[in-house]
């Protein structure tokens, strides 16, 4: 993959002392494929989901590395849809753990780009800017691999309620919050030099 360098408003991020956050949304459901697994000679294992309809949605934050910080990952979860005030709850709630001004890199979902949202972020200068990727571009996204590594490791999960759903989700993105090493390989999949990050 050809390495990315990071444009102009990124290296602000940087001289302005901002953390620069790629967020994505992504969604757990009983109604998700199971994968292959291991089981003795004739004897399948068998999965029992109680509702294919129940969904929990997540909206998650990797923030690139910066100082002698590691990538580290944010997450907030819900049952159903998010809605702008939802998204504007995350955004205050991850500003509030970095801990720093961020710059949000995120893609051109309605709700992150809502009069409501918008309405927030301009009253709100000095801790958001918000930066849009390309349409239909999320190998850009270093954040796309964290939902990837959580809905693998969701596949074959049996929660018997959406509480219990969205517990596990919560659980798989803290486990790969900790896993630094992964978080940085995204980076470099989405071919963003880590040294060039703040």
């Amino acid at each position: 993959m050809a390495e990315t360098r990071l444009a102009p408003h990124q290296k602000g991020a940087r001289r302005s002392g901002r953390a620069i956050a790629f967020v994505d949304e992504t969604g757990s459901s009983f109604r998700a494929r199971v994968a292959s697994t291991w089981a003795p000679v004739w004897h399948p294992p068998t999965l029992r989901r109680r509702d294919k309809r129940r969904e929990v949605s997540s909206i998650v934050a990797l923030i690139a590395p910066y100082g002698r910080k590691p990538a580290r990952l944010y997450s907030r979860h819900r049952e159903g849809s998010f809605t702008s005030q939802d998204i504007i709850e995350a955004l205050r709630y991850f500003r509030r753990n970095v801990g720093r001004p961020l710059t949000i890199v995120w893609d051109g979902l309605n709700q992150h780009h809502s009069a409501e949202t918008l309405d927030f972020v301009a009253r709100h200068p000095e801790d958001f800017r918000l930066e849009r990727l390309p349409g239909y571009a999320p190998d850009l996204n270093p954040e796309e691999g964290c939902n990837g590594v959580v809905k693998a490791e969701l596949r074959n999960a049996t929660p018997d309620s959406v509480a219990e759903l969205r517990a596990q989700a919560r659980a798989s993105f803290v486990r790969l919050g900790h896993r630094h090493d992964v978080l940085a390989a995204f980076f470099l999949h989405a071919g963003l030099r880590l040294t060039e990050l703040p």
